[in-house]
């Protein structure tokens, strides 16, 4: 009989069992919406540089590795390691700033956590990953759940069969050494902390559920005197006859479906266009949206606006709407750590809207869930993009594989969220024919997963001449929106922005994805002295005046809102090893530049 197991925390042993693996299932909807029990806190870890608890010394994977927990039976025994004596380390986090010894660490840490469980029939139980980064093996009571590639983004796997009454653990290796064929490649821009960053749980869900679910507003005349919803949803399992009823109960909408031989459902539920509040900036209403599957429900909160372009112009909801954006890395709000609670959302969010932005840019790759919910609820319009940056494996299949992927999970996870507008499929990636094919698929597969959002991605300027920068990119017959990075005033003088051209030959709108420079909270000089507020102040001010004339601007999401870390920035005593681009320091304090920002976004 399939079990569910109820959990409580414990200190347990552990013994030798054979490695066998669990169901992978595609991710789960909307996982706040089922009953789950958490298992964040603190979890056992040990540093393993040499790998010695994965492999054995001619490298070939091992049977006795660490995920087995054992312990000694004998006096005799001879087991080189105990995760119970080992210290703790708070998860979700990163390992890199909770140990000293790890802040430059990269390679492998495997972490334990113990639970005891009380059967319950008829239910199975998924482990939900939040975010592992970057390559991780899961083992349940020393058995294999399952593996996952990929830093940013969650999974789960079906480990009900892996589960017994009483004394269990779970053991995650988690590796995040750097290679030329991941996504992202092997140099990038911010820091690669390292760790269960985000939220761990075991999930209760029955037999048969609601996998995915989508309620989409339809396009329609401004005119239009009624609207149109269109509602899909997909079991786990392919069987006919369930019944499916979605019920939104301010607008009294209600609608009963039965599942096809694939376990899916698709129908349009009607509305009054005169009661049907369309989610905005000005006004962010989402409507509380009751999905039953046979005797089970799970609750959602969704609101419905619209999304296009028109020429040179996007349309939210029909009008035109300039997008007054800042670029946030998934860092916390006060010195450095992977950014993963909502109190941390609610402060980099809190800090966006004093600079008048109502749109932000997640960059580089999806942030933690509670920050896209977070900006829904406070009106602010979202970029998301997967971590397809700089000089990326282009022929390799397993690269595209992982990057598909990674589009994948992240459109599964917000596809209902009303503030998420452009689903970014890549950064500044040099061109190539190997290149367009990789993005051009990327981009239509994007589509084939969503074709109710806006597809771009953050180009580069490779046709300067003198004080003509033409944007050529072959990658334009894919995207909706073209977006493009500029740093006039720090890669090139700033005194040149104002003798700047820029030709864009293409009828679409226009986002700047990127512009900005450096500059460290506190220090002060001429606006000609590099590193001070003075400088930076100044840059924005000359950018602000440039863009104004590029025609077709449809929004900017400079970069950044604060100061996030970076092995790649070393200069003592201005960067140490912290991107200064941002309009925030790194403990949040505002810098001169903040305030150009913001007044030129007053007059937008």
């Amino acid at each position: 009989m399939r079990q569910l197991l109820i959990i409580v925390l414990s200190v347990i042993g552990g013994g030798f069992l054979a490695v066998a693996s669990a169901a992978t299932l595609p991710l789960i909807q909307n996982v706040n919406a089922y009953e789950s029990l958490s298992l964040n806190g603190e979890w056992n870890y040990i540093v393993d540089v040499q790998e010695e608890g994965y492999y054995d010394y001619r490298m070939n994977p091992t049977r006795w590795g660490f995920f087995q927990n054992a312990k000694p039976q004998k006096p005799e025994d001879l087991i080189e390691y105990d995760f119970d004596k080992s210290p703790t380390m708070k998860i979700p986090g990163d390992w890199n700033t909770q140990d000293e010894r790890l802040f430059f660490y990269e390679g492998t840490v495997w972490f334990k956590k113990s639970f005891q469980a009380v059967p319950m029939k008829d239910l199975r139980t998924l482990l939900y990953f939040g975010a592992v980064n970057y390559d991780c093996h899961v083992y349940v009571n020393g058995k294999k759940a399952g593996h996952h590639i990929g830093g940013f983004t969650p999974f789960n796997f079906d480990i009900t069969d892996l589960l017994k009454e009483g004394e269990n653990v779970v053991i995650v290796k988690v590796d995040n050494k750097r290679h030329a064929e991941d996504v992202p490649t092997q140099i990038f821009d911010w820091w690669n902390y390292g760790g269960i960053t985000r939220d761990v749980r075991l999930v209760k869900v029955k037999p048969v559920y609601l996998e995915d679910y989508s309620l989409q507003l339809m396009k329609a005349d401004a005119k239009a005197k009624q609207r149109e919803i269109a509602f899909t949803a997909r079991l786990n399992k392919a069987e006919a006859g369930h019944k499916v009823v979605v019920f939104i109960p301010e607008l009294k909408l209600e609608q009963q479906l039965s599942t096809d031989s694939e376990g899916k459902v698709s129908g349009i539920l009607k509305v009054n266009a005169k009661k049907l509040a369309l989610w905005s900036p000005a006004s962010p209403k989402r409507y509380r949206v009751d999905i039953s599957l046979d005797t089970s429900t799970v609750s959602d909160e969704i609101g419905f606006r619209t999304i296009e372009t028109r020429d040179k112009q996007i349309l939210l909801n029909g009008q035109p709407i300039f997008l007054k954006g800042i670029s946030i890395h998934n860092e916390k709000p006060n010195d450095g750590g992977r950014a993963n609670s909502a109190e941390d959302a609610r402060t980099l969010l809190g800090w966006a809207k004093e600079l008048g932005c109502n749109s932000v840019r997640l960059a580089h790759y999806p942030h933690h869930e509670e920050m896209v919910r977070e900006a829904e609820r406070m009106g602010i319009l979202v970029w998301s993009e997967i971590p397809v940056y700089w000089t990326i494996a282009w022929k390799n299949p397993q690269t595209y594989e992982n990057a598909q992927n990674q589009l994948r999970d992240m459109i599964s996870r917000d596809h209902n969220r009303a503030n998420v507008i452009i689903w970014s499929i890549a950064n500044e990636t040099p061109h190539s024919p190997e290149r367009d094919t990789f993005l051009g698929n990327l981009a239509k597969y994007a589509r084939s997963l969503d074709d109710t959002r806006l597809i771009s991605m953050a180009m580069e300027v490779t046709g300067a001449s003198n004080y003509v920068n033409r944007l050529n990119d072959n990658m334009n017959q894919y995207v909706d929106v073209v977006s493009f990075n500029q740093y006039i005033g720090w890669y090139r003088d700033v005194n040149d922005a104002p003798k700047m051209k820029w030709e864009i030959p293409y009828n679409k709108p226009v986002i700047v994805s990127e512009f900005g420079g450096g500059a460290k909270y506190g220090y002060h000089g001429a606006k000609n002295q590099r590193w001070t507020e003075e400088f930076q102040e100044n840059l924005y001010r000359e950018n602000c005046a440039m863009l104004d004339r590029i025609e077709g601007l449809a929004g900017t999401t400079p970069w950044i809102l604060k100061d996030f870390r970076s092995p790649r920035r070393v200069l003592p005593d201005v960067q140490d090893y912290y991107n200064r681009k941002g309009l925030f320091s790194d403990k949040g304090e505002k810098k001169l530049a903040f305030y150009v920002l913001r007044d030129w976004y007053a007059g937008k």
